[in-house]
């Protein structure tokens, strides 16, 4: 079986707390920090973006794997967020990482799940015998137009999964998407911030599309919420996952483990990827996770997985989750809007 031989996570030191950014914008904004159910988010600093977030992360889940990286034979990495228009993010990682030029690699982008879409594609890859090992990342610098919604959420973040046969920490059982047409969420060419639908973010977009996805899978795999250990969920915000969670009948102790949202934000195309980095962290061997992510666009991916004796082996190798969300320096909003440059003309 295909499965994960190791993962890392970054997460920037810097955080802001939603309440400064409410403090600036007044009654409307401190309604929205307070429906939103995230504390506090990460913010990259002046000399961190996609592709520094990628390696680090690459870095750590290489180093837990304990493989040469010259076996990568696919690096993909998933970003809305990616620091050039035009030149790929993967191949500056593959050069960091020290990756064999024998490789493919290339950038996706699907919003918040092209992480995922990463991790499909290296689980054919390996499953057909074109490569040994693949490597997905999920890492963003997210943006939010000043005093959007938006604002008090998007963070900065990545996580690294390496994909392959051997030395298997948590076998991919199952996968399966749903896709459609809904644009919830958008941001053309040359704009700075992006747009999005409001409520419509909601419904139909993020409870239709994870909720499908997760029916699907639950369908393919002959199994129920019963079945498994830990649930994980696209986290855009701390409500959304929680209310998913209700819909499909998922007992709280067995999500709330995967929601960092609270602490560091939503890291978009890290979002899934980093709640089961989280978990992984924590989880016994014979555990078995669901989890469904979700890009605006729209669409989710979701996978089965059971975590293996390996996993035991594989711990206190790198930090951890839970070590980087507790590595911290606040900044307040002056700061904040310099470091995301929304002074334009300090840009």
């Amino acid at each position: 079986m295909v499965g994960i031989t190791g993962y890392g996570v970054y997460i920037p030191r810097y955080r802001i707390r939603t309440a400064d950014i409410a403090a600036v914008w007044g009654e409307d904004g401190e309604s929205l920090a307070k429906g939103l159910n995230v504390f506090e988010k990460s913010v990259p600093g002046p000399d961190e973006d996609v592709a520094t977030i990628s390696v680090e992360a690459a870095r750590n889940a290489i180093k837990r794997a304990s493989i040469d990286p010259t076996d990568i034979g696919a690096i993909y990495v998933g970003s809305e967020s990616h620091p050039y228009a035009v030149k790929p993010t993967g191949t500056i990682v593959a050069e960091a990482i020290g990756c064999s030029y024998d490789m493919t690699c290339a950038d996706y982008e699907f919003a918040c799940k092209a992480g995922t879409a990463a991790i499909q594609t290296c689980m054919g890859l390996v499953k057909s015998d074109m490569i040994k090992v693949g490597l997905a990342i999920g890492s963003d610098t997210a943006q939010g137009r000043p005093g959007d919604a938006l604002e008090y959420s998007a963070a900065a973040g990545g996580a690294a999964f390496l994909i392959g046969k051997k030395n298997v920490i948590a076998t991919l059982n199952a996968t399966s998407s749903f896709t459609t047409d809904t644009p919830d969420f958008w941001r053309r060419e040359g704009e700075d911030f992006p747009s999005h639908g409001a409520r419509f973010t909601g419904e139909p977009a993020y409870f239709r599309h994870v909720g499908e996805g997760a029916k699907a899978l639950f369908r393919k795999t002959k199994t129920d919420v019963d079945d498994y250990d830990y649930f994980v969920f696209h986290m855009p915000n701390g409500k959304f996952p929680v209310a998913m969670g209700r819909q499909l009948g998922v007992p709280k102790e067995k999500l709330e483990d995967s929601l960092v949202v609270k602490q560091i934000g939503n890291t978009y195309s890290g979002s899934a990827m980093m709640g089961l980095a989280r978990v992984l962290d924590i989880a016994k061997p014979g555990s078995r996770i669901f989890m469904v992510s979700y890009g605006s666009g729209a669409g989710s991916d979701a996978f089965s997985i059971t975590v293996e004796d390996a996993i035991e082996r594989r711990r206190g190798e790198v930090p951890t989750v839970d070590d980087y969300i507790g590595r911290k320096t606040y900044v307040d909003y002056s700061t904040y809007a310099k470091y995301r440059r929304k002074i334009k003309a300090l840009s």
